[in-house]
């Protein structure tokens, strides 16, 4: 059998302000693509279909014209589950009669338990959990961990596993030694305990979604992250984006990663003012993608932002070289900042920002404003 393995599509994503809807689209329709031309019997997306628990209204339209377009024009069988991005509740809604268009989206842990048979494999579909969930489902208190819990709900799907048969895990969640960009935050990737690879052992092939590189886990040949489908931060900027085509057989299971080439990419440019703004200099760069911009001049370019998005129009972000290096040193001095006086710090912060110091007649403004909030408290 074989399936094409994504995950973390986060439909309604912005990206600094800027909606990827039409990116989402794109990338969607090459997914497809791909799945008509390698004749997939399955299409897994493990995760995080939405961005927001509470999606915009053109984020719920794009899903549903893409799961119309996938599972009933294409007629893949799709097997889903929902993410901590998604809501489990909204994303439920109608999941029963979706069943009977072969699309099988699971939200809730107690659907996890039965498997989904297609082509001799046993598909089990685990959606984002936390422990408390499975304290409740196995009305079990010592549940206080997800390496327990996991622990327990594996052992509770092993009791209808068919030895004559293939076991595939689909499932959400940050595994022992995988590796975070800065576009999942500590929140996102759960505030959880990592779940040991080992414990995934019971299972032929398991298709993870949650982290967006796909190489996050290494070594693991049966455990295996798509990634995203998109950039979703400038830290994702060289990371391949695609998905996995997994062939499953008698006597082995291959995974390989297949990259796609999005609409729009993502940047770093870093260079003067007078560099970037350049001709010569821009003519060689793909002026659609979004761009996030280091400037190395000394001084301030007076409306360098407004500038540089009439050459750059998805701009995303502006910052000074230096400006990130003084960043940096700010924060290792915090807790001896937060200790001086308010006409310091301002002055400080005043001369970090416009590398000058203050003139006589604006230290006597600064002076005179601390004197009269003082009065006034």
């Amino acid at each position: 059998m074989k399936i094409l393995h994504t995950a973390d599509w986060h439909i309604g994503r912005k990206l600094n302000g800027f909606s990827l809807l039409e990116e989402q689209k794109d990338m969607f329709q090459k997914v497809l693509a791909l799945a008509i031309k390698e004749e997939v019997d399955a299409i897994v997306i493990a995760g995080d279909l939405y961005d927001r628990s509470v999606p915009s209204v053109e984020a719920v339209s794009l899903f549903n014209e893409m799961m119309i377009e996938m599972n009933i024009t294409s007629k893949f069988p799709v097997l889903a589950i929902s993410g901590n991005h998604d809501s489990a509740t909204r994303l439920d809604t109608g999941s029963p009669w979706l069943k009977t268009q072969n699309f099988h989206l699971h939200t809730k842990l107690s659907q996890a338990m039965e498997a989904v048979e297609l082509n001799n494999i046993q598909f089990y579909l685990l959606p984002y959990f936390e422990p408390f969930h499975a304290r409740q489902y196995f009305n079990d208190d010592s549940l206080r961990d997800i390496h327990s819990s996991m622990k327990t709900v594996i052992e509770k799907m092993k009791e209808s596993f068919d030895p004559k048969k293939k076991q595939v895990l689909i499932s959400h969640f940050f595994a022992a030694g995988a590796s975070k960009s800065d576009s999942e935050t500590p929140l996102e990737v759960g505030g959880l305990d990592s779940v040991p690879v080992d414990m995934l052992n019971e299972f032929d092939y398991v298709a993870l979604g949650h982290l967006h590189y796909k190489d996050a886990i290494k070594n693991t040949p049966h455990v295996k992250y798509s990634g995203s489908l998109l950039k979703y931060s400038l830290s994702e900027e060289h990371q391949e984006k695609g998905i996995r085509l997994v062939d499953i057989n008698e006597s082995e299971v291959v995974s390989e990663f297949i990259p796609l080439t999005p609409l729009r990419d993502v940047h770093q440019l870093t260079g003067s003012f007078k560099e970037l703004t350049s001709l010569e200099y821009y003519s060689q760069v793909n002026r659609e993608d979004y761009v996030a911009i280091s400037l190395t001049d000394q001084t301030v370019i007076v409306n360098a932002i407004n500038e540089l998005r009439q050459i750059y129009p998805r701009l995303i972000s502006l910052e000074r070289v230096n400006q990130v290096t003084q960043e940096k040193n700010i924060e290792k001095k915090e807790e001896t900042l937060i200790q001086l006086k308010p006409e310091v710090l301002l002055k400080r912060y005043f001369e970090e920002v416009t590398e000058k110091e203050l003139s006589a007649k604006q230290q006597i403004w600064l002076e005179e404003a601390i004197i009269e909030n003082s009065l006034e408290r």
